[in-house]
Parts: C-alpha cells; sequence; structure tokens
C-alpha cells in the first residue's frame, strides 16, 4: 500500500484539520476560538489554552514563509496585552492570565534561518511543528511532528570547588599543638640585673668640705686710721 502526500491550498481548511487533530501537538491543547482579528491586515489563526490553563498561539501556514515568526510574535505580544480580557470574555475556559502565552508555529518545512532564530531566542517560548497531509488507500489524515521543542534555561550549578571551600569554611580551626622544647631549643634563663645574693653596692656620696667653725676662724683685728694732722 502507497503513502502519498496531499498538499493543502487553503489555511482554512488548514485550520480546520489543526483544531481537530491539536491533541498530536501536545496532550490537554484545548482550542478556544480561531481566525481572530488583530487588526486590518493581521489575525489570529488558532487561540488555545493547555491544562494548566496557559495560553498558547497556533501561527499557521501552508507553505514555508520566514514572515510567520515575525506574525507570530505580534500575535503573541497582542494576546499577551489582552489576556486578562480574554478570560472574562471566554469564561467558560479555565485560561490563566498570569501566565504568558507561547507560541507554536505550525508549517510544512522551515528554513535553516528561522531555525537558527528559534534555537537562539531568550524570553518567548516558540516550538516549531511540521504537518504532512497523508493518503493511504482510501484514508486521509494530517501528520505533525516536532522540530524544535523549547527548553527553559537550566540554573547553573554550583561547582565542587565553591563546595569543599564552603565545607573547609564550616569546620573549626584544629588547635595547634604546643611542642615541648628540644635541649637545644630549651631558652637559657634570664640573669637578673641585682641577683639576691649579691650584695648592692650604694653608689658613694661626695664628702662635702667640712665647715670650720665660726670660733676656730681667724679674726682679723680692724685696720686703724692714720691721722696725718
Amino acid at each position: 500500500m502507497s503513502i502519498e502526500k496531499i498538499g493543502v491550498e487553503s489555511k482554512e481548511e488548514l485550520k480546520q484539520m489543526i483544531s481537530n487533530e491539536v491533541g498530536q501537538i501536545e496532550k490537554g491543547l484545548t482550542v478556544v476560538c480561531s481566525d481572530v482579528p488583530i487588526d486590518d491586515k493581521a489575525r489570529l489563526d488558532v487561540l488555545c489554552h493547555d491544562n494548566k490553563g496557559q495560553i498558547v498561539v497556533l501561527q499557521l501556514n501552508v507553505e514555508e514563509d520566514d514572515n510567520m515568526l515575525l506574525q507570530g510574535i505580534r500575535n503573541l505580544d497582542y494576546v499577551d496585552k489582552f489576556k486578562s480580557f480574554l478570560k472574562v470574555t471566554y469564561s467558560k475556559h479555565k485560561i490563566d492570565d498570569k501566565e504568558k502565552p507561547r507560541l507554536v508555529l505550525v508549517a510544512p518545512n522551515f528554513s535553516e534561518t528561522l531555525r537558527h532564530a528559534v534555537e537562539h531566542m531568550q524570553g518567548i517560548h516558540v516550538d516549531l511543528y511540521e504537518w504532512e497531509y497523508l493518503k493511504i488507500g482510501d484514508h486521509k489524515g494530517l501528520r505533525l511532528q516536532p522540530i524544535f521543542t523549547w527548553k527553559p534555561p537550566e540554573k547553573p550549578k554550583e561547582s565542587k570547588t565553591t563546595e569543599t571551600t564552603e565545607k573547609k569554611q564550616e569546620t573549626k580551626p584544629e588547635k595547634k599543638k604546643e611542642k615541648t622544647p628540644t635541649k637545644e631549643e630549651e631558652p637559657e634563663p634570664e640573669k637578673e640585673q641585682f641577683p639576691e645574693f649579691l650584695p648592692r653596692v650604694e653608689p658613694k656620696e661626695e664628702k662635702k668640705e667640712e665647715e670650720e667653725p665660726e670660733s676656730k676662724k681667724k679674726v682679723e683685728p680692724p685696720k686703724r686710721k692714720i691721722r696725718l694732722f
């Protein structure tokens, strides 16, 4: 039995097929609405939410087109601004307006330029799915295959060196053992400046010359004045 690929010319037909087979993209994905006009030129293809209530925007195309990434980001930004309004409008659905919406691009194939751009994109959750419409005998069916699935950035792991240094800081420093001095290292006892067993010599005082008593001092007789006449 041969397998034949069938092209899809109408985007409306592709929207209907993907809305019916949205479970192939992700289990628990629920369609909220489709073909929503954003402005005069742009329209939102399919709006969904996952089992946690996070909004998922599906951007579709029947052929390879790099411009669909730019259009998808534009639609994603629009939905992010009005997600609280969408929650009220579609109150039957469990929409979480606190979570940031994510984007899924669905096309028959993607260029290397678009893949490279999505892989290195930061801050936006974008997934890529390629679709095939196949005919097997009398049966027809849509096949969706993931090409790129976004992964959250990994948290930097602490290196082993930092862990070891932290452990070293936590451990208490060991007390240093006092070395017993050897005979060679034994310090010589300091000599006292004035040992107790030696007599202290007091400094000699200079003898002052003994003054003679006044009695012994020679008294000179008073000199007589000589009269000339």
